[in-house]
């Protein structure tokens, strides 16, 4: 039975990128050590379906460093707290980052008791890089947690600030 979502890969300088999109828009962005990366003939390959062409082109653009803020349809499937997360990770303005106290803030939650919450939800964004979750470090300013590996974090920061001129951390 066809699920009716469709993939197709791109190459990146963290690693090649799976994206999965259904009939509404970009579900998923698997970086190259993800888990819970679909199993075979969950979705069809098809680089030319759905929003899958012009996903590859943005991040292409993206990586070129000459996209700053993606515009993608996307499919997000969460929970309500989660989805005001998501939302709140692509407010965060290219070539700077939070921390998950002000993310917290961000979604009217309580930055003091919500961080560990926000770091879930972050942890959980399905479309990594397009939805900005490697812009959110620890409160003191360090690295934490990435799903594609704090290299990969460290390139994606430092891909922006070399765009935007600015120190990041």
């Amino acid at each position: 039975m066809d699920s009716g979502l469709r993939s197709c890969t791109v190459g990146s300088p963290i690693g090649e990128l799976l994206l999965v999109a259904s009939g509404k828009g970009l579900l998923q962005v698997f970086l190259p050590t993800s888990k819970g990366v679909p199993a075979s003939g969950e979705e069809r390959y098809d680089p030319n379906a759905h929003c899958l062409p012009e996903a590859r082109r943005q991040l292409h653009d993206f990586f070129a460093g000459s996209l700053q803020d993606f515009d993608l349809p996307l499919d997000e499937r969460g929970s309500a707290f989660q989805l005001r997360v998501w939302a709140a990770l692509r407010a965060i303005p290219y070539g700077t980052t939070c921390s998950y106290g002000d993310i917290a803030s961000r979604v009217g939650a309580d930055p003091r008791t919500a961080s560990r919450a926000v770091g879930i939800a972050n942890g959980s964004n399905p479309n990594a890089i397009v939805t900005p979750c490697h812009r959110v470090i620890g409160a003191g300013g360090d690295l934490v947690g990435y799903a594609g590996g704090l290299h990969a974090k460290r390139w994606l920061l430092d891909l922006e600030a070399r765009t935007v001129g600015a120190v990041l951390f």
